[in-house]
């Protein structure tokens, strides 16, 4: 799934292609939005809002995409063949006279009045990468329920938005927590380091086209736990293991090391054939 960073660059690749700029093709390919025709509009800015995106349009529109797990923006110049997917696939399409932008997969994509974005986003918590970034309410929202699970608290985009599996997972991990440790356990210090922590992983990542937190350099070394289960700790040497976490609505693909992190963990564990996981810390929208 993108996360916040990914985001960020999806947003900031879309802004720099059709910000400015008159749209002279428009295709909404949903039931609702078919008819919707932005030709003739400029475009006046693409911004991102934890893990959604928001392109403003002149008269007071805005196309809300989100990604979730499978969607992607692409970004084509003129006469550039498409490899987002197949047609059939293709949620969106705005076009000027250099550039093309198509929505593969998009599950969420709605057409609102600018002054309603609020309806979309206003639920979320403060922005790791955004103007209303406040690691102090972040803090808050997320000790309100000082019994639930680190990782889940973690992942609700209305504590603080931005976060997905990997950085859940690699942030117990530099925390030394394990993601089912009631966040109100989690030590006072650790837990003031958190929202400073997220924001500077996910800082240095929104201009890497591969994330990485160890700063070894190495590849196959970006992630400390993430994907890596059987593989060895890069600190101690001990299995990685991997189980499933959720709330009851979906359940995600959690690493950690037993050894580096304290607190619970699950029953039976997932298994982890030749010791990866599809996940990884590569880039997967464009």
């Amino acid at each position: 799934m993108p996360e916040g960073d990914t985001v960020w660059q999806a947003a900031k690749r879309l802004h720099t292609a059709l910000a400015d700029k008159v749209l002279t093709r428009s295709d909404l390919r949903v039931p609702k939005y078919a008819t919707a025709d932005l030709t003739g509009r400029r475009v006046l800015d693409v911004t991102p809002r934890g893990k959604h995106l928001l392109t403003r349009i002149e008269g007071g529109l805005t196309l809300h995409s989100h990604l979730r797990m499978d969607g992607s923006w692409k970004v084509y110049a003129e006469n550039q063949r498409w490899t987002g997917g197949p047609a059939h696939q293709i949620r969106a399409i705005l076009a000027n006279p250099d550039h093309t932008a198509v929505g593969y997969r998009l599950p969420v994509l709605e057409l609102l009045r600018t002054a309603d974005e609020h309806k979309a986003v206003g639920h979320l918590g403060p922005d790791l990468l955004g103007p209303d970034w406040n690691p102090e309410r972040a803090l808050a929202n997320l000790l309100q329920d000082p019994t639930r699970p680190l990782g889940e608290a973690l992942l609700d985009q209305r504590n603080l938005a931005g976060i997905g599996n990997v950085y859940k997972s690699e942030l117990c991990f530099l925390l030394g927590a394990t993601p089912w440790i009631p966040i109100g356990a989690l030590p006072a210090d650790r837990a003031a380091q958190l929202p400073a922590l997220a924001k500077k992983l996910l800082e240095d990542n929104r201009d890497r086209p591969v994330r990485a937190t160890t700063g070894t350099g190495r590849r196959g070394q970006d992630l400390f736990v993430y994907g890596r289960a059987p593989r060895p700790c890069l600190r101690c040497g001990t299995s990685i293991r991997v189980a499933d976490q959720g709330d009851g609505s979906r359940e995600r693909p959690t690493y950690w090391c037993p050894a580096c992190q304290v607190g619970p963990t699950p029953g039976p564990l997932r298994r982890a054939p030749g010791g990866t996981h599809p996940g990884t810390s590569r880039r997967t929208t464009n």
